[in-house]
């Protein structure tokens, strides 16, 4: 058991609740600060990526005893549903039978984990704005405003875990040698919705994530427990095929009859819904170090901030937790190397998900469509069921199993050179379930 410690969590959000939970267990006082309202009292709905908990997030809530908790408000996803013209939709599984990843509306999950937070004895103080932490001390510094009096708060040990343009790592970066970086897609998105039928069941295949490929461009959608499916249009922000280009009703009726034709009986509201929701960015944040002595330490996006396309965000937020614990039962109250091993573990891994995420893009909104890239997935999963040991498919290496993002990354990237001399055999197509083709594979491991 470590020694108790007054520790300050900056975030209520998703990694900032669970942490908040983890530290508990183990004994110290722990306060939450967040200048929002407390979600649970809210209507959150206009700029949401539904959320997938795949393995490392089931773990870290597991190893809590929360995972039931979680999987209680999700559903089960064991395929992509890719809708490339008016009637044809390709399923592509994840995974081997039972390999799920979990679709959960963000704002309901947030609002279970504060009740989950509360109920361990963390105590939360909303619309609070924390405007500044001493580096030495992990005092906090809160007020109505950037330039109106504040008042402190001292702390033994604070955490940042408030997301992307985080006020904690915005002080951090005003050290020597404090690297960062933040690259926005030209890509942004806008939430619309396919609401339930009138009986309450889904109007598509709820355990599907749904896409609809084309291009730089793209909409998908994950079921909600009530019936609805919460769905994601992907554009870029100007040019043709633009958010810029749907500047008025007709505009956008058009684009959706000539593009998604199969969307018209299921998004009624899309009209109201695209010109009421927000658009949104998306955004890659990098920096380091994330600690700073034994005093404060930044998790989650607040450090390693991703675009959703690979479904990581949280799940690489919860696993952040889990490799902290692990440090924690390796040394104690020894915070200082504690925390020093915390971020070198992470650093890396946080970068190799960031670069997954971002080829993920690409692969749903134009390589789904792509017959060369449907087969290479059907060869990989046909020579995976026959030596299981020798290839496990990259998704299956990030979604099904906690090897590091880093690893995972350097293998999908090997295994994808075999694939490329694999689709350059003559008559590919006809014959890639083939001895030829097993042995050909065989004999490029080796190699």
């Amino acid at each position: 058991m470590q020694k108790q410690k007054k520790i300050a969590i900056v975030g209520s959000g998703l990694v900032g609740t669970l942490l908040g939970i983890y530290l508990k267990k183990r004994g110290h006082i722990v306060h939450v600060y967040d200048r929002s309202p407390d979600i649970r009292k809210i209507n959150f709905t206009g700029r949401s990526i539904n959320l997938v908990l795949s393995d490392r997030g089931v773990k870290a809530l597991r190893d809590v005893g929360l995972d039931q908790e979680v999987l209680g408000i999700g559903i089960p996803v064991e395929k992509r549903a890719i809708h490339t013209g008016l009637d044809t939709v390709n399923e592509q599984y994840y995974g081997k039978d039972g390999e799920v990843i979990y679709s959960l509306s963000r704002g309901l999950l947030n609002k279970k984990m504060v009740d989950l937070a509360e109920k361990a004895g963390v105590e939360f103080f909303f619309e609070e704005k924390v405007w500044d932490v001493d580096l030495t001390t992990a005092t906090i510094s809160i007020g109505d405003s950037e330039r109106g009096e504040w008042t402190t708060h001292d702390y033994d040990l604070t955490f940042g875990a408030d997301g992307a343009f985080s006020r904690i790592r915005h002080k951090m970066q005003r050290q020597s040698m404090f690297n960062y970086s933040q690259e926005f897609l030209n890509i942004g998105y806008k939430e619309l919705n396919i609401p339930a039928n009138a009986d309450g069941t889904h109007k598509l295949d709820k355990n599907s994530l749904h896409i609809w490929p084309r291009g730089n461009y793209m909409l998908m959608a994950l079921a909600n427990l009530d019936g609805s499916f919460t769905c994601t249009l992907f554009m870029p922000h100007d040019g043709e095929n633009s958010f810029e280009s749907l500047k008025t009703k007709e505009q956008l009726v058009d684009f959706f009859a000539n593009h998604f034709p199969d969307t018209k009986e299921v998004i009624p509201n899309l009209v109201e819904d695209f010109f009421k929701n927000p658009t949104s960015y998306l955004v890659t944040m990098k920096c380091f170090p994330w600690t700073f002595s034994d005093k404060v330490a930044l998790i989650g996006d607040a450090c390693h901030a991703i675009v959703p396309f690979y479904g990581h965000g949280m799940n690489a937020g919860f696993e952040d937790i889990t490799v902290l614990e692990q440090m924690m039962d390796q040394y104690g109250d020894d915070w200082a190397n504690l925390l020093n091993d915390y971020e070198n573990s992470r650093k890396p891994n946080a970068d190799a998900i960031a670069e997954l995420s971002y080829r993920n893009f690409m692969e749903m909104s134009s390589k789904t469509a792509d017959a060369n890239f449907l087969l290479q997935k059907k060869i990989e999963k046909w020579f995976s069921d026959k030596h299981p040991q020798l290839w496990i498919p990259l998704y299956s290496r990030v979604t099904f199993s906690h090897q590091p993002y880093a690893e995972a990354l350097a293998i999908g990237d090997r295994q994808n050179e075999i694939m490329q001399e694999v689709l350059k055999m003559e008559n590919i197509h006809q014959n890639w379930d083939t001895i030829e083709v097993e042995n050909k594979i065989l004999e490029l491991l080796k190699a």
